[in-house]
This record gives C-alpha cells, structure tokens and sequence, in this order.
C-alpha cells in the first residue's frame, strides 16, 4: 500500500482494495510489546496508523479504499 501511494500522481486512478491477510498482528503507533499477549507463530508488523493491536486473519475482509484527499 506504500509503494501504491508513494508512487501515485496525478493520473493515478483512486482505487478500492477487497483483501484477505494471512495470519498477521499489526500493531498501530499506541501499540506497546505487553499488548501482545501470547502471540505464537504469528507473525507482528510495526505500522504507522493510529490504535494499538490488531489480528488480520482468513475468513476476514478487509477493504482498502485509496482515494486523494486534496486540501483547499
């Protein structure tokens, strides 16, 4: 999703993403070590959006939507 943004300009279309992750913890910028209680084999990923801890896992969609947001 990075490397999608990073390289947007302005004739990149807006698009809209319907994923499912493999087992992952991503753990938002409140996130703490002591928040992951017995995480196992599943892998955790720093990421750079708010909140603290979240299980992205099969059986779970999530939607993505990748839209400019421009500023008067």
């Amino acid at each position: 999703m990075h490397h999608y943004t990073d390289q947007r300009n302005d004739q990149s279309r807006d698009e809209i993403w319907l994923v499912e992750h493999p087992p992952v913890f991503t753990q938002g910028q409140a996130g703490k070590a002591e928040h992951l209680l017995m995480p196992g084999e599943i892998p955790v990923v720093q990421s750079d959006r708010g909140g603290q801890v979240t299980y992205h896992g099969p059986g779970q969609q999530v939607m993505y939507v990748l839209n400019r947001c421009e500023t008067p």
